[in-house]
C-alpha cells in the first residue's frame, strides 16, 4: 500500500492507527506547538502582571504595556485552540473520500500554519522589544522575570514549529492524488453500490443458437418435450 495515497493519506475507510498517527512529523509539530502555546499563555496570565510596592493596580511586566500582555495571552489561547482543531482534522483526514475536500484541507493547513508562523514572529519581536525597554524601577523586586523570558523564548520557537507545519503541508500538497486510486469525483464505494443500476444475469446480448432453436429449447425445458423430466414433490 506504500505510495497509494492522496495528499498524504490512503484510501478512505481504513482503520485508524494511533501509533502511526502520533509518529507522523506533522502530529509531533502540532503537539509541540500546542505545548508552547500553553507555556506562553500560562507565563503571561499567571506572572505577567506586577505592581510597585506602593501601588495596588497591576500592570503588564512588558514595559507596563497592556497591549503586549494582551497580545501574548490572545495568541497563546488562539494557538492552543488552532492546534486542537488541526489535530482533530488530522484524525479525520484519512476518512475524507473526496480528493477536492482533501485538497482544500491541505491548502488551509498551508495558509493557516504560515499565518501563525508570521504572527509568532511579530509577537516575538513585540515582546522582546518591550522587555528590552522595561525600566528597572517598574519592577524593583524582579518579579516575573523568568516567566517573561520564557514567553519570549517560546514565542521564538513557535515561529519554527508553525513554519515546519506549513512546510510539511506543502509537501503533502505536492504529492497530489494518485490517479490509480483516486479521481476528482471519488465517492464512498458504499454509496456507489447503492446507486448502481441493477443488471440482470446473462444480459440482453446473449447469443441464441442458429436457426432460432434457442427459443424452442427454452420452451421445451418447461413442458417436458426437450428431455426435461418433471419431478413431483
Amino acid at each position: 500500500m506504500e505510495g497509494m495515497q492522496a495528499y498524504g493519506a490512503g484510501k478512505a475507510g481504513g482503520a485508524f492507527d494511533p501509533v502511526t498517527f502520533f509518529q507522523q512529523p506533522q502530529t509531533i509539530l502540532r503537539i509541540v506547538s500546542w505545548l508552547f502555546s500553553i507555556v506562553i499563555f500560562g507565563c503571561i496570565a499567571n506572572e505577567g502582571y506586577i505592581n510597585r510596592p506602593n501601588e495596588v493596580e497591576e500592570y503588564c511586566i512588558f514595559n507596563r504595556n497592556q497591549n503586549a500582555c494582551n497580545y501574548g495571552v490572545f495568541m497563546g489561547s488562539m494557538a492552543f485552540l488552532c492546534c486542537m482543531a488541526f489535530l482533530a482534522l488530522d484524525v479525520y483526514f484519512p476518512q475524507i473520500s473526496s480528493v477536492k475536500d482533501r485538497k482544500k484541507a491541505v491548502l488551509a493547513d498551508i495558509g493557516l500554519s504560515a499565518f501563525w508562523s508570521f504572527m509568532w514572529f511579530v509577537g516575538f519581536c513585540f515582546l522582546a522589544n518591550q522587555w528590552q525597554v522595561t525600566k528597572h524601577g517598574d519592577n524593583p523586586l524582579r518579579e516575573g522575570g523568568d516567566a517573561a523570558r520564557a514567553a519570549i523564548t517560546f514565542s521564538f520557537f513557535s515561529i519554527f514549529t508553525w513554519a515546519g507545519q506549513s512546510f510539511l503541508a506543502f509537501q503533502r500538497y505536492k504529492l497530489g492524488a494518485d490517479s490509480a486510486l483516486f479521481s476528482q469525483e471519488y465517492t464512498d464505494p458504499s454509496q456507489d453500490a447503492a446507486g448502481a443500476p441493477y443488471t440482470s444475469f446473462g444480459g440482453d446480448d446473449l447469443e441464441s443458437p442458429v436457426g432460432g432453436g434457442g427459443q424452442a429449447n427454452s420452451d421445451g425445458a418447461f413442458d417436458g418435450t426437450g428431455g426435461y423430466q418433471r419431478q413431483d414433490y
